[in-house]
């Protein structure tokens, strides 16, 4: 089930929830009261991580015959997924499917599942992140207060523009990209000679419209969802960097759950079966659409070359702080 729940409404209700004196039920009125809990996400309606939202939704209702409800709140009704990280963390919101780059703000380990070209598709991906790199992974933001349920596939990423062909790394001399604030993807565009802009999701197609960037990286069903395409027709297929949708919930409403807690994880993997398996669904349904689609134009790229031109990015992050995790990650990716 899904609300539109408006920012200031679910902070003051949060707010409000925390302030109010303990009330004394009954054992019969307590044992009906349902606890009701808060999804955020940043997706558009009918993108895959949506879908999956709901999906869990109606999961653990059933799984927990009511007695947890999950609200849905999704296109970034409760902020950006930087600031719903933050409410996640402060126990005002319980759960976010969340984007990657927003989340290695509290995590920078993760940053490493995006080295550029690392993983050809989602299940090589899930396969490192169901071993030990996943296991160090889950340590790093329980120390955060916050416990991955699952990696939900946000897809792999490609090029838009809305000025000319992008076919090798140095046709991108001159374009200015809007990214996330994501380290990882902004070290792969300025190595490939672009500029970099870190613009909102939400306010992406308005500064795109506007001439403020002009291109953007994203999967292919992030492009066709948020319509990014009517206002970019160049695709290039870079396939530069797979990218998870880390799903997370605060570590607060896990000690809300109680003996509901099993059920919760076991509906947060089954939504995640399925919305990896949308994901890859829709990235090779939306390319054929786009492909069909004669106000755009998708093109090729010269693989080998930016391959070898993005080369020095897994340099430069082997000698951060947590340089020996990215090592870790990429001879687990290439080994």
């Amino acid at each position: 089930m899904s609300f539109q729940v408006k920012r200031r409404t679910f902070l003051a209700t949060a707010a409000a929830t925390l302030a109010a004196p303990a009330v004394v039920l009954s054992s019969r009125s307590a044992s009906a009261a349902a606890t009701t809990l808060t999804l955020g996400h940043g997706a558009a309606p009918g993108n895959p991580r949506t879908v999956a939202a709901d999906k869990f939704a109606q999961l653990v209702k059933e799984k927990t015959e009511g007695r947890i409800q999950i609200n849905v709140a999704g296109a970034e009704t409760l902020g950006s997924d930087s600031a719903m990280l933050t409410s996640l963390r402060t126990g005002a919101l319980d759960f976010t499917a969340n984007s990657q780059g927003a989340t290695s703000a509290i995590v920078p380990e993760l940053s490493a599942l995006g080295l550029p070209f690392l993983f050809e598709n989602t299940d090589k991906a899930m396969a490192i992140l169901n071993g030990s790199v996943g296991a160090e992974l889950n340590k790093r933001f329980e120390a955060v207060g916050v416990v991955p349920l699952d990696w939900w596939d946000n897809g792999i990423r490609h090029l838009t523009n809305s000025k000319r062909k992008v076919l090798a790394p140095t046709d991108l001399a001159g374009l200015k990209i809007r990214t996330p604030a994501d380290p990882m993807t902004i070290d792969i565009f300025q190595t490939l000679g672009a500029g970099t802009e870190q613009i909102a999701f939400g306010e992406l197609y308005i500064a795109l419209q506007q001439g403020v960037v002009d291109g953007q990286e994203n999967p292919l069903a992030n492009i066709e969802s948020s319509k990014l395409h009517e206002v970019n027709k160049y695709i290039s297929l870079t396939a530069h960097k797979w990218e998870s949708t880390p799903f997370l919930m605060s570590k607060i409403a896990q000690a809300r759950l109680g003996t509901d807690l099993e059920a919760v994880k076991a509906a947060a993997k089954e939504a995640g079966d399925l919305q990896r398996k949308l994901s890859n669904e829709k990235a090779a349904e939306v390319l054929q659409n786009f492909k069909k689609n004669t106000a755009v134009e998708v093109l090729e790229v010269d693989h080998d070359a930016f391959v070898k031109a993005t080369a020095a990015v897994a340099d430069i992050w082997k000698k951060k702080p947590f340089g020996d995790f990215v090592a870790q990650v990429e001879a687990a990716a290439r080994g």
